[in-house]
């Protein structure tokens, strides 16, 4: 305890930046007799008034310290942001592409995809800062929904990126701020009020020329064979690729007829549906069926690359489009039911959709389609019509 005649406080350091004013204790305590007001310090050179002041001093240069990085970054600083930032409470200054590479790491683990798409984001933003702002990183407090206006003009412009890819990583960004948020390491949402803009759908199929040719098209790798069958059996399911590689042999029912039969729930919207397997479909399984492993039917990579390897296909097969995984579920709507002549209720069921409506976008009504309904319609209107014209 301080005698009388020797009092000791404690130091309470004041941060002023124009009209912000913050205090925080510094732990350090002084001889009330030794303390220079104006300087801020002990007076005397012993070792007890050295080392106080060597702490001061330490203590005043990160403050000053992390005064300049703020103002460096953000433009305006506060005595409050500086206090949080000196006394490690404030991790608002964690940058952006900082925070991207630990949520990559987290999803490194656990989730390719996730962490593929991360990948992809971080590389868009990285370029954008410094084509847009010529800096390396910025802080999380500086974003806001100016930010990323910026960015999506940016992807969409400059980068020439579709819509569907723009809204891809634009989701990516968004995740990542509210799980800034969620962590406390913004203060607000930084992109409230932003709505991106829906991509008018488009219907993405493979023709009968085309898929013939990707079906019997010969491949030397085996890689590239695998995920070509897998396209193909796709093709002929209708299912996604997350309810393929999820798919079980539990699932494959075998009716009193011995046929078949496809019988989960779709992962996305948790509806059942049941789909026959025909000879394709089935010759595939049995093709790929002591590489199953844990109950799977097909042990699969993820779906960024089963999409590069597609592109590899089509070059190979001489489809001059670019050629997708989704691509697989429009052929088998568009032409493996649809164009020939399943009632589009029925397809609706196998596709597990719960509005007709949906469905109805992937009904392709190409020019092969119209010939044949108005073929068969001819046909039906000259047995039951007929005409004779006037003199």
């Amino acid at each position: 305890m301080p005698s009388w005649n020797n009092p000791v406080y404690p130091i309470v350091g004041k941060i002023i930046i124009g009209r912000s004013i913050a205090q925080f204790g510094c732990k350090l305590k002084a001889d009330a007799r030794l303390w220079n007001v104006k300087s801020g310090r002990t007076i005397g050179k012993n070792k007890v008034a050295t080392e106080l002041n060597r702490e001061i001093n330490k203590i005043n240069l990160s403050i000053h310290s992390h005064y300049k990085e703020i103002l460096k970054w953000t433009g305006k600083v506060t005595a409050l942001e500086v206090k949080n930032a000196f006394q490690g409470i404030a991790t608002a200054q964690k940058t952006l592409l900082v925070f991207f590479e630990e949520i990559m790491q987290e999803f490194q683990s656990r989730k390719q995809s996730s962490y593929l798409q991360y990948v992809n984001t971080h590389k868009h933003l990285k370029r954008f800062l410094k084509d847009k702002y010529n800096v390396s990183d910025i802080p999380l407090s500086q974003l806001d929904l100016p930010f990323i206006g910026s960015f999506d003009f940016y992807l969409r412009i400059e980068r020439k990126l579709k819509p569907a890819s723009v809204n891809s990583v634009i989701v990516q960004l968004l995740s990542a701020s509210r799980t800034a948020l969620h962590r406390n390491l913004v203060s607000r949402p930084p992109f409230f009020g932003y709505k991106m803009e829906r991509p008018v759908f488009q219907i993405r199929t493979l023709y009968t020329d085309e898929f013939g040719r990707l079906a019997s098209t010969p491949l030397a790798s085996k890689d590239l064979c695998f995920i070509r069958d897998l396209f193909v059996f796709t093709s002929f399911i209708g299912i996604s690729y997350i309810d393929l590689k999820n798919l079980t042999w539990k699932e494959i029912i075998t009716e009193e007829d011995g046929s078949l039969w496809i019988s989960k729930s779709r992962q996305k919207t948790g509806i059942p549906f049941n789909v026959k397997l025909l000879d394709i479909p089935i010759r595939i399984i049995e093709k790929y069926r002591e590489f199953s492993t844990d109950g799977f039917v097909f042990t699969i990579c993820c779906l960024v690359k089963i999409n590069i390897l597609l592109k590899q296909i089509a070059k190979l097969c001489g489809i001059d489009r670019v050629l997708s995984f989704h691509i697989s579920k429009h052929t088998f709507a568009s032409q493996v039911c649809l164009s020939q002549g399943v009632p589009i209720e029925n397809v609706s069921q196998m596709l597990g959709h719960t509005d007709i409506a949906t469905t109805q976008r992937y009904a392709d009504v190409n020019h092969e389609k119209i010939g044949n309904d108005m073929k068969q319609f001819s046909v039906r209107l000259a047995t039951n019509f007929s005409f004779l014209p006037n003199n």
